[in-house]
């Protein structure tokens, strides 16, 4: 089994998350703030290097003023129905 941090769906989730981050103007300290977090964290979410869980999904995209709902569905449409978990 593939682990996903390395998938194609890992990176559609990270890259959305920057997008909405630099589409709101802000930067990863601003989000940190925001989320009463380390800057370092957002990092390392942002490269893939760290993963999150689904209450941190809907927390960041809340954050970012995003529909939490929306944004999972952008994401699933990335992510090809035949690809193993």
């Amino acid at each position: 089994m593939p682990r996903t941090i390395h998938t194609d769906g890992q990176r559609a989730l990270c890259e959305a998350i920057a997008a909405a981050r630099r589409e709101k103007g802000l930067t990863q300290a601003d989000l940190a703030r925001e989320l009463h977090c380390q800057q370092s964290l957002i990092a390392r979410i942002e490269s893939g290097e760290r993963r999150i869980d689904v209450l941190e999904f809907i927390k960041i995209f809340r954050a970012l003023g995003v529909s939490p709902a929306e944004a999972l569905r952008r994401v699933g449409e990335q992510i090809p129905a035949d690809q193993g978990i």
